[in-house]
């Protein structure tokens, strides 16, 4: 794997920035960071996040803090071609899209990965699974039910936890924004590692939950397989957020917008002969 450094092109969509990266992209720049023992904090944006960065400060801490920001969406991919952005359907990457990759390259380089999430006894069943695929890979576990206020007991037990282990990568999986505020609030007291808020990686790893099938993604339908299997839970997230958008959404159409300029038309003269047509002077 090529770990030359690189630089992937950040655009804005739905007023914040984003990177166009392909899975490879990220793939590469985690094995960057882990052999170069470098911190480095990946987040990614969908519609959820982009409603609540309006109104978490302590989220908004972070993604400004973030090295690599992700595009998990294929609507916002969509909405940023129609804006005449340079982003294409491989530019949508998620844990679920570059999980395979990821847990090939934890086998092979022995990469110690700590996940921080989910319900007790959940992490620890998907870390039994992931062994059996990645051997190689050291795999540590902490459930996600716990006091994370600052200074708390439990908050200081799993800061001392993680730091004791020295993951090369942790995962914490505990749902927007709540992952994001803990890693940002947490951020500076954790020694080294790649910092990746996932979501609930390790439930669809368990067999909690069901993944939907990656052509729902190509497709940009799968909001609505995850709808049908969680109509309660994901109602106001598909339904009434996007609505918060809609002043992001005016703000990227008026800043695309370029008026075109068109020059005179030529004008007909006729100071000597026969008649014939000129362009405007340019002054």
């Amino acid at each position: 794997m090529d770990l030359t450094p690189f630089r992937p092109q950040r655009i804005r969509v739905m007023g914040e920035p984003v990177d166009l990266v392909t899975c490879d992209d990220v793939m590469r720049f985690i094995a960057r960071k882990v052999e170069t023992q470098q911190r480095a904090v990946i987040v990614n944006h969908n519609s959820h996040s982009l409603a609540l960065i309006r109104k978490t400060p302590q989220m908004r801490d972070l993604y400004d803090r973030a090295d690599l920001i992700e595009v998990d969406s294929t609507p916002l991919v969509l909405w940023g071609k129609l804006l005449g952005k340079p982003i294409g359907r491989g530019n949508r990457c998620t844990y679920l899209c570059w999980r395979r990759p990821f847990w090939d390259l934890a086998d092979q380089r022995r990469w110690r990965v700590f996940y921080l999430g989910g319900a007790p006894g959940v992490a620890d069943r998907a870390a039994e699974r992931l062994r059996e695929r990645a051997p190689g890979a050291v795999i540590e576990t902490r459930h996600g039910y716990f006091d994370m206020t600052p200074g708390s007991a439990d908050n200081e037990a799993i800061i001392r936890q993680i730091n004791a282990f020295q993951p090369d990568v942790l995962f914490v999986g505990m749902g927007m924004p709540r992952q994001e505020i803990w890693l940002a609030q947490n951020h500076d007291r954790l020694k080294g590692g790649v910092l990746i808020p996932v979501g609930a990686a390790f439930d669809y790893e368990a067999g909690v939950q069901k993944a939907a099938p990656r052509w729902t993604g190509r497709l940009g339908v799968e909001w609505a397989y995850r709808f049908l299997h969680d109509p309660k839970r994901l109602f106001h997230r598909y339904f009434v957020e996007p609505w918060e958008l809609v002043p992001a959404a005016f703000t990227d159409l008026l800043e695309g917008y370029r008026p075109v300029r068109r020059s005179a038309p030529p004008r007909l003269i006729q100071p000597h002969g026969p008649a014939r047509y000129t362009s405007p002077r340019r002054w």
